[in-house]
């Protein structure tokens, strides 16, 4: 098959200096494409990565400091792009939110509380909405695009502690949709990414994550965990030319496990 070329294209990505993020960042510059990615608060391992995607890849690589939970703030942070990039071609929303920010949100159903729920959906849902609508608006100029979600099979299968996330996943795979349809006469098109338990530090900090672990490889006909770089290349299948009639939907990479 011949090799994907996103030479001269532009993808825009929120969180993109570890995990998920940063496979799909590389994965893309390996493609040709040049790329601009968010950080939440490292800005040396940030610069590092650009450095890096600039002398091995031969593409332009910029990062922005971004707060996922002011997902208003993304009209600031394309107009930034707008001054290093000439154009959008690619947006995907992968960052998260761990820590305090989800204290309330990341546990069982009875202990569940607004606050930490709400900053899930900001991070998640909203977040998503502004950063596809600031996307689109330049995608149009360009004759088109691609938009990206990530989301997670916790919103299918039952995950100890998951129920702000899974429910927020959800809401983002309709929410796509809903951009999906009503922005195919741009020639822009929405799909999800949803995985499986993904070896990331993210999924590390699960309290419970031998036992995910454990479980991911039985469930598995593969018997692996999911890496990062399973997830990243469904993401440059869904932006290149091969995958031109495929919108509104969502690809579970997940190893066949939501099927046993």
């Amino acid at each position: 098959m011949q090799e994907i070329n996103f030479k001269d294209k532009v993808l825009v990505i929120s969180g993109g200096t570890r995990g998920i993020g940063k496979a799909i960042v590389y994965e893309f510059a390996k493609a040709g494409c040049n790329v601009a990615f968010t950080y939440n608060s490292n800005e040396e391992i940030a610069n590092e990565i650009v450095k890096d995607l600039e002398q091995n890849y031969n593409v332009k690589a910029r990062c922005y400091a971004f707060n996922i939970l002011e997902p208003e703030t993304y009209a600031e942070l394309f107009e930034k792009i707008d001054a290093d990039f000439d154009r959008v071609d690619f947006f995907i929303s992968n960052a998260i939110i761990t820590g305090r920010a989800v204290v309330g949100g990341y546990t069982k159903f009875m202990k569940l509380k607004p606050r930490g729920i709400n900053n899930i959906f900001t991070a998640t849902v909203n977040a998503f909405v502004c950063g596809a609508q600031q996307a689109a608006k330049r995608m149009e100029k360009v004759g088109g695009g691609s938009i990206i979600s990530i989301s997670s099979t916790g919103n299918l299968v039952h995950i100890e502690n998951y129920a702000g996330h899974g429910t927020a996943k959800a809401a983002v795979e309709a929410m796509a949709r809903y951009a999906a349809t009503e922005l195919g006469h741009l020639n822009i098109r929405v799909n999800v990414v949803s995985g499986g338990p993904i070896y990331t530090d993210a999924l590390k900090a699960f309290t419970n994550y031998e036992e995910v672990r454990d479980k991911t490889k039985a469930l598995s006909p593969l018997n692996r965990m999911g890496e990062a770089q399973d997830l990243a290349g469904a993401c440059l299948f869904l932006c290149c030319d091969k995958a031109s009639w495929v919108t509104g939907h969502t690809f579970i990479v997940d190893g066949g496990t939501t099927f046993k």
